[in-house]
């Protein structure tokens, strides 16, 4: 799939009801929900994902944020939380893209490539062909001591990010850094399917109302000038 004239919006980290009803009313088209992780901010306990997840709508995607590199405890975690997506955010050891689908019929795998150099593009080549429903490009590193798998508030290279959506055949998100000051300069550059940002719409930790209205409200207005 190519650009997109707007971009879907993923607000995530939600940590509780009050921030997911916020932002659905906002406008925003996804939550993501953050289980266990070895660093990084949102982390909520699996009965709070469960609780957030049965109450939205079935029209915007719940996304599941594992950690998990095993399919048999993804599967597991996934039906304790029910997501209707899987975000992995680190790269599968035991297990395929085929085992999760055939498991988790009418669940969406979206794979996390953290942008590190010209490798990630490769290795997004790789992952698109592998049956995933979309990639999402973040600014993580899983080679330190303790894993960055997202939530680090940096910006990468977005020009890697536009190589990588220009070459593969599955929607791309683009996450790392966004803030409603670069959301217009994010989406002319890289021209994601969807953007995904969590620490610049908050205030000590919080999901803030005006930075959230504020960046939606930079992706309609680009939207509707178009990206060109």
């Amino acid at each position: 799939m190519g650009p997109t004239l707007r971009p879907r919006v993923k607000i995530c980290c939600i940590s509780s009801l009050a921030e997911a009803r916020m932002a659905i009313q906002c406008g925003a088209d996804a939550l993501g929900l953050v289980s266990k992780m070895p660093s990084g901010p949102g982390v909520i306990s699996e009965a709070t994902i469960l609780e957030i997840a049965m109450m939205i709508p079935p029209t915007i995607a719940s996304f599941l944020l594992t950690s998990e590199q095993n399919v048999a405890a993804i599967i597991d975690q996934q039906k304790r939380c029910r997501a209707n997506t899987i975000q992995l955010v680190d790269r599968l050891e035991q297990g395929t893209y085929d085992d999760l689908r055939a498991a988790l019929p009418g669940v969406s795998l979206v794979q996390v490539i953290h942008i590190t150099g010209k490798e990630s593009i490769d290795e997004a080549r790789r992952i698109a062909e592998s049956g995933v429903d979309a990639l999402l490009l973040d600014s993580g590193d899983q080679r330190l001591p303790t894993k960055q798998l997202g939530g680090t508030g940096r910006t990468h290279d977005w020009s890697t990010s536009r190589r990588i959506r220009e070459s593969v055949q599955v929607p791309v998100f683009l996450a790392g850094g966004l803030r409603p000051e670069n959301a217009a300069i994010a989406i002319r550059e890289v021209q994601p399917f969807g953007l995904d940002v969590c620490s610049g719409l908050r205030v000590d930790g919080q999901l803030d109302e005006s930075k959230l209205v504020a960046f939606l409200a930079e992706v309609h207005k680009l939207a509707n000038l178009g990206t060109s």
